[in-house]
């Protein structure tokens, strides 16, 4: 049984309910424990995913970054998207689960379980990456 460890930059409460929802039902569906935790913002997941490497198996990010009238979107989705991919490729398995997009109603399409679950799928990628990481470690 694996320790997936959910790390949330919570901005939206009701979206990101939908996407934890999504998370937690596919690791349990799975038969593996779960934590999570919270954080400040999406530019924080990579950093808190790193001082927690050594401690669980794998990684879920979730968050939402909705576009603004400001550059702040292109920098907050891009960084955050960027540190998340230096981890993997430094044999970590994460999932990400952070929706950049343009509108709430494209947030509410892609969070919603009954509808694009990137939640549950962010779960089942860190999942398969487990796994993988498994197979090409032994």
């Amino acid at each position: 049984m694996a320790q997936i460890l959910i790390v949330e930059a919570r901005f939206y409460d009701h979206l990101n309910d939908l996407l934890l929802e999504g998370a937690r039902a596919a690791i349990e569906a799975a038969g593996h424990e779960h934590e999570t935790i919270t954080v400040p913002g999406a530019l924080e997941l990579p950093g808190v995913i790193a001082l927690a490497a050594e401690s669980y198996d794998a990684f879920v990010a979730l968050g939402v970054v909705i576009r603004g009238e400001t550059y702040h979107f292109e920098i907050v989705a891009g960084e955050s998207a960027r540190g998340i991919m230096a981890l993997t490729l430094d044999g970590l398995a994460i999932g990400n689960g952070v929706l950049t997009v343009e509108n709430e109603a494209q947030a509410l399409a892609r969070a919603r379980p009954a509808d694009g679950n990137k939640g549950g799928g962010a779960a089942e990628a860190a999942l398969a990456m487990l796994a993988l990481r498994e197979r090409f470690s032994s």
